[in-house]
């Protein structure tokens, strides 16, 4: 008697991209579009801030830590409206509207308060659009490839991140380093962007809609959230104070003598690493132990950190920044399947709202401290104080209580 054949195993995780659903990949191609425009106007921010408005490092710091903890702190109240509503795409449409609308006044700003307003207003609405993109991902992905959606979402995030800085450079290269010519570039991929969200993503019907009759954001729900939920906000946390605004890296390579026309190259580099890395990690995360994982990436933010730190000259610089990218890759789509993971479906929302929402002020934190770090001792102490909270982050780990059950 033969055997009873096998079936095929459907539900487990595949390298392919293409096994997975539709509206992730559009997703997908939206983060990189938008990426795309921020990052070319992201990798010329502190060119415009230092170079021709004057601005200090102090000034820098406290400029990318507030503009970071508004969109963490909208995160929260789009994400718990989005549970509420039972309605994602509404939201993530308006949030990255809103990002794509207010370009135009970064090349029109006159000082640093015009610029300061519209960065202000484009995290708002990154604040709004996050928390409800990360729940429709979960929507959409089936749990056994969780790891893999967020991690191709990230890739083709970073994709769009380092293709905004080579523009970026070829751009300044053309207009002889006029950068607000250069900034009205970002217009475009912006607006594609839109268009792709609006026509190319199919928000699924949830079965769970009708039992979202409370108030958003109550203490019932939040009370509802497992401890394996907030153990990964105090480790996101933890990560986020050892991690501060990327433009300090760009201070760095200006530092150590990187041409104006050239800094952009300081995030193409960074982004390159990070979108070759993050689906290869988020499919490895869907096969491996997840605290392993985590543990590898704070490993790296700490060379990463020491090499800048320690760095005497260009070459060893980038190195730093390279690994740095291998950092965001390992860490950035794992951070998100384990919030994904611990949250009931009914709370995604909410739960990446609040998440993002602590993350969003540690980081406004950290990048305070990095830039009065410099202001007053030097780069050096910079990056050191960032590998110490990295280590810190690491040392606490072990006694954090992380699995990978799904909770639906």
């Amino acid at each position: 008697m033969q055997p009873a054949a096998t079936p095929p195993e459907t539900d487990k995780p595949t390298f392919p991209w293409q096994r997975l659903p539709r509206g992730v990949i559009m997703l997908g191609f939206v983060s990189l579009f938008m990426d795309m425009s921020s990052e070319l106007v992201h990798s010329l921010l502190p060119a415009l801030f230092v170079g021709v408005l004057g601005a200090s490092m102090l000034t820098v710091g406290i400029i990318e830590g507030v503009a970071e903890a508004m969109a963490a702190i909208t995160k929260i109240f789009s994400g718990a409206l989005s549970d509420y509503l039972g309605r994602r795409k509404i939201l993530t449409l308006i949030g990255y509207g809103l990002a794509a609308v207010t370009k135009p006044v970064f090349p029109l700003a006159d000082s640093v308060f015009w610029v300061f307003a519209a960065r202000f207003i484009d995290r708002i609405g990154k604040g709004i659009r996050g928390a409800p993109r990360d729940a429709l991902i979960a929507d959409l992905a089936p749990p056994a490839i969780r790891g893999a959606a967020y991690g191709l979402r990230q890739s083709l995030d970073t994709v769009g991140a380092f293709i905004g800085p080579i523009a970026a450079i070829a751009l300044m290269a053309v207009f002889a380093d006029d950068v607000r010519t250069v900034l009205w570039f970002a217009l475009l991929p912006a607006a594609v962007c839109v268009l792709i969200l609006a026509f190319g993503v199919q928000e699924p019907e949830r079965a769970d809609k009708e039992s979202n009759t409370k108030i958003p954001l109550n203490r019932r729900d939040i009370a509802l959230l497992p401890a394996t939920f907030w153990w990964v906000v105090v480790i996101g946390a933890l990560f986020s104070l050892a991690r501060f605004s990327e433009a300090f890296l760009t201070l760095r390579g200006m530092e150590l003598g990187l041409p104006l026309t050239w800094t952009p190259a300081v995030m193409v580099l960074m982004s390159v690493v990070f979108a070759l890395t993050a689906y290869p990690a988020g499919h490895l995360s869907d096969r491996m132990n997840r605290r392993g994982l985590l543990a590898l990436a704070l490993l790296t933010l700490i060379l990463a950190d020491l090499l800048l730190a320690f760095a005497d000259g260009l070459p060893l610089a980038m190195a730093g920044i390279a690994v740095w990218g291998l950092h965001m890759g390992l860490s950035q789509g794992l951070l998100s399947t384990l919030i994904a993971d611990a949250a009931p479906a009914r709370l995604r929302g909410t739960a990446f709202g609040l998440f993002n929402l602590l993350s969003g002020l540690v980081v406004l934190t950290a990048s305070v401290i990095a830039g009065l770090a410099w202001d007053r001792f030097g780069s050096m102490a910079t990056f050191l104080i960032g590998g110490g909270f990295a280590l810190a982050s690491l040392l606490t780990l072990p006694w954090a209580h992380i699995h990978t059950a799904d909770t639906e």
